[in-house]
């Protein structure tokens, strides 16, 4: 159905099918431009192909923006980042008296027109940018880079040491009161939005219509779920402390009382984790996972961490463990795929409340290297609880729903060093509650949710004269899915505050 000069991540990421077929000489689309890509649609017998052309990211600094860096970018409702040409490099490209026309604008952060999707009249799309590097700036939140100066980078990032450094002398009254006053500070940030950031699931279903639209018909590709279920949502929970320790029944027990299983992420080194709660929780059908070593803020310093890295993979041994979460989500993208775990869950979807805020803004797993990575993408408890002081699983059961009606994954973080909170014990039960019977969602762990994903990577779909079906790992439990105009990934969205919104601390 479709055949590229160079492999299409947003397809290789969908499991779309397609052919690569390398370019032997320019087809005349764009001359003879080597950085310029091009995804064609297979025509019927006596009709023109068209096609999907792109600027690929080595492309040389003069087809991208003027000063050949990337840059921060709106195209209708969603924020994107990468290297954008300018429409005058544009036209240098594009084969003259075809009818080349700018047909949707793109904008820069602060509102002006900068360049545009090119359409002509043949129906052929072209893109002054790379869905692949947009994909990976969210991905791995290199965005949050862009327009930064470097001495503001290395400042922040030694506030940040030496707010670890300090904090265990810091009395814990007094840890809260600074993490609610620099609030303010972190809901001003502009992007990403909190609680909820859509714009890449919004650019999937914005690129999914023009390709459908190129097509002529719905867009297959892998269902991102198993066994017919359309979300999934996941349980896990970091113990943070020995008392946290002795406390975890007051999240297990009205976990057990419902049938969910969940992930429990254990520190090494700072307390003792006896054989038999590994055991029992084993039992459960539950799963471990490793939380750093001694949670002290140095457990992936570039000092310490390869000292401390065997250790922690010596209780991965004894636990069973395949999965890493790093403590106060501290992460690098150059890393994470270096300490060997099967998956990590460190990145956030979204939070500028962390101590280092941002997010991958998808609430889909996704690969870093060979690693699958499982983003958090429900508030932390914590963070609502504690910090912004909400009274209820309000927005915590919305976003929930936010994400179930986008086909997404509802990974949950909580703690049990926290749940002597009323607030936070019945808010999550509430949660639990509500999606208790929902026979949509995948209830999976962490584990599970990673090797499901390795094996749809794995799979392809292959069309033959009776329709679709899948090879490889996926097939027993993979489902084919069709996208039209967007509708197979985006969904109406239920409205939820903003950063703006953010209560104050007196509520």
């Amino acid at each position: 159905m479709f055949r590229a000069s160079h492999p299409f991540a947003f397809f290789d990421y969908f499991r779309t099918p397609y052919e690569v077929r390398p370019p032997q000489e320019s087809n005349g689309h764009a001359g003879a431009a080597a950085f310029v890509r091009r995804l064609t649609v297979a025509a019927s017998p006596g009709d023109s192909s068209r096609s999907l052309m792109w600027v690929g990211a080595d492309a040389r600094p003069a087809a991208r923006n003027a000063a050949g860096q990337p840059g921060c970018y709106r195209l209708h409702n969603f924020t994107f980042f990468g290297h954008v040409t300018p429409d005058a490099a544009v036209l240098a490209m594009l084969k003259p008296g075809r009818g080349w026309h700018p047909a949707e604008s793109i904008q820069a952060a602060d509102g002006r027109r900068v360049a545009a999707i090119w359409r002509d009249t043949g129906g052929n799309v072209f893109l002054p940018f790379d869905p692949g590097e947009v994909m990976r700036l969210f991905w791995s939140e290199a965005y949050r880079e862009i327009g930064r100066s470097a001495t503001a980078a290395f400042c922040r990032a030694a506030a940040l040491r030496g707010y670890y450094l300090a904090r265990p002398a810091l009395p814990r009254p007094v840890q809260l009161t600074l993490r609610r006053l620099f609030t303010r500070v972190q809901a001003a940030s502009p992007f990403p939005g909190w609680p909820v950031e859509d714009s890449l699931h919004d650019f999937y279903a914005w690129l999914f219509a023009v390709i459908a639209d190129l097509a002529g018909g719905p867009v297959p590709f892998l269902g991102v779920w198993p066994a017919g279920h359309s979300w999934a949502l996941v349980l896990t929970h970091d113990v943070e402390t020995a008392a946290g320790y002795r406390d975890m029944d007051l999240l297990r027990a009205p976990e057990r009382a419902r049938g969910y299983r969940s992930s429990w992420n254990f520190v090494g080194a700072r307390y003792q984790v006896d054989d038999q709660t590994v055991r029992s929780l084993h039992h459960d059908g539950c799963e471990i996972g490793v939380h750093g070593l001694r949670h002290d803020g140095r457990d992936l310093a570039k000092r310490s961490l390869d000292e401390r890295l065997p250790a922690m993979w010596e209780h991965a041994s004894r636990w069973s463990a395949v999965g890493f979460r790093s403590p106060a989500t501290h992460r690098d993208w150059e890393l994470m795929h270096r300490l060997g775990f099967d998956y990590d869950s460190s990145y956030t979807d979204t939070d500028p409340y962390e101590p280092q805020p941002g997010g991958c803004c998808t609430f889909l797993p996704y690969f870093n290297h060979g690693t699958v990575e499982l983003p958090i993408t429900l508030p932390q408890d914590h963070t609502l609880f504690a910090i912004l002081q909400h009274a209820d699983a309000d927005l915590w059961v919305r976003k929930a729903a936010h994400i179930r009606d986008r086909g997404g994954m509802v990974l949950v973080l909580t703690h049990p060093d926290y749940a002597r909170d009323q607030r936070l014990a019945d808010g999550y039960q509430t949660l639990l509650d509500t999606f208790a019977t929902d026979d949509t969602a995948w209830r999976a762990l962490p584990r599970e949710v990673a090797a499901w994903w390795r094996r749809r990577a794995a799979s392809t779909i292959r069309g033959d004269g009776d329709g679709w079906s899948i090879d490889g790992p996926a097939s027993d439990t993979g489902r084919i899915c069709f996208a039209t105009g967007g509708s197979a990934v985006s969904q109406i969205r239920p409205a939820l505050p903003t950063a703006s919104a953010a209560p104050s601390m007196g509520e």
